[in-house]
């Protein structure tokens, strides 16, 4: 008998036939003798609806209010499915993130998890009970509800299996596996068997969604056994692991892409110690994530520097930076919106030279100028603009032999096993 953690996704679960669906999938699981626990989202498209529907009361709703309103959508959800399983004859509790034992930072909208109590859930199981628990939330010590941010219940999954010491953990998504890239856009995508923590956590940081990069930090650190896989046929996954093994000439394991890009630039800021600290101190301070940064040449004292950061933070990024004006003067600020971050992500990069400078002529031949580049061991990215992106990515997919000979599978209701 095994300990497996199972988390569905908001595709998973998104109507009463789907819910059905997956109560049927973790009864087989428990009739192989196997206790469950299972984390999932809103159904389908509640949180953005929810959402949408504050920002018609308020374009900029309090992040706290907003925290309040969002764990419903997964409230909903674990009832829902705990009420499924109960229809079938198995005995099924519903916990929200707070009762299963989470505990966060003080931060709305992006909390981190500070500590986990799951006794709750280990009680519950030992009591013969499929324990559901919503993602995505939990409570802080002064009892104030968070959100761990948008695809947070991956992280949930992860985390509440490291506490609860999980044989595994299983995603389960509406793709079969974890792809070389995402097979909406390359419908000949190869489905890889397995991947490294290091390269996923690459992957996710850069765009890739399948799977949150909180949760895949969490895998790394307490080596929980991850599996992605789908919820609407029973073939393998792709196993997430320290190690994993390289396919014969294939240098690059994946190509991302992040459509939630932003450039800002500044422009005439004096050259002296401390500015760029003062800039980006103030940036982490209000909570924004930089990504990549670029300082042109000193010209009569002044430089110019770019950066990018999420699209959804652009507005609030400019506010801070205009905040700092009288520390810190500059001529000018401005930003360009319509990017995208493309990346190529592949451990054997490391031992290959050349495999940048090959990504840099593919995108040329394309006719798409490069804007912006960073590079570490494992990946290369670069920031282009946004209408030419399936072209460049099918182009690079090519270029790296990562084309198959079968079209990639992507789940939907027509997939009744």
């Amino acid at each position: 008998m095994a300990l497996y953690v199972m988390k569905f996704g908001g595709s998973s679960v998104g109507d009463t036939e789907r819910m059905k669906r997956v109560a049927k999938r973790i009864a087989e699981k428990q009739d192989e003798g196997h206790q469950c626990v299972v984390v999932v989202s809103a159904m389908g498209d509640t949180t953005d609806d929810l959402i949408d529907q504050a920002r018609l009361l308020n374009e900029e709703p309090p992040t706290r209010e907003l925290d309040m309103l969002m764990t419903n959508g997964e409230q909903i959800s674990i009832a829902m499915l705990s009420i499924a399983l109960h229809a079938i004859g198995r005995k099924a509790v519903s916990y929200t993130g707070w009762q299963a034992g989470f505990r966060t930072e003080s931060v709305f909208g992006k909390a981190r998890i500070t500590d986990i109590r799951p006794d709750k859930v280990k009680k519950a199981l030992d009591e013969g009970h499929i324990v559901v628990v919503a993602g995505f939330q939990g409570m802080t010590e002064d009892f104030e509800i968070t959100t761990f941010g948008r695809g947070g219940s991956d992280t949930t999954a992860v985390a509440l299996a490291a506490a609860i010491e999980a044989d595994v953990c299983e995603i389960y998504t509406d793709v079969d596996g974890i792809y070389s890239t995402d097979p909406r856009v390359v419908k000949v995508a190869r489905k890889l068997q397995e991947i490294s923590y290091d390269e996923m956590l690459e992957l996710a940081n850069l765009g890739a969604a399948v799977l949150h990069p909180r949760a895949v930090e969490y895998a790394k650190h307490h080596q929980v056994r991850l599996v992605v896989r789908s919820s609407f046929n029973y073939n393998e996954g792709t196993v997430v692991k320290e190690e994993a093994n390289m396919e014969q000439g294939v240098v690059v394991s994946g190509i991302a892409f992040d459509k939630n890009v932003a450039r800002i630039s500044i422009l005439g800021v004096s050259h002296i110690p401390g500015v760029l600290a003062k800039v980006f101190g103030s940036l982490a301070k209000a909570q924004i994530d930089v990504d990549i940064i670029v300082q042109s040449g000193v010209t009569d004292g002044k430089a110019d520097f770019s950066f990018t950061v999420a699209l959804t933070d652009r507005e609030r990024a400019i506010q801070v930076i205009e905040g700092i004006r009288e520390d810190l003067p500059f001529s000018e600020v401005n930003f360009e919106d319509n990017l995208v971050k493309i990346s190529i992500v592949g451990a054997g990069m490391v031992s290959h030279p050349g495999v940048a400078a090959q990504m840099f002529e593919v995108i040329s031949q394309q006719g798409v100028n490069i804007k912006m580049v960073s590079t570490s061991e494992i990946k290369v990215s670069c920031v282009i603009d946004n209408n030419k992106l399936q072209e460049v990515v099918a182009a690079l997919h090519t270029a790296y032999n990562l084309d198959t000979q079968e079209q990639a599978f992507v789940g939907g209701p027509q997939d009744r096993r």
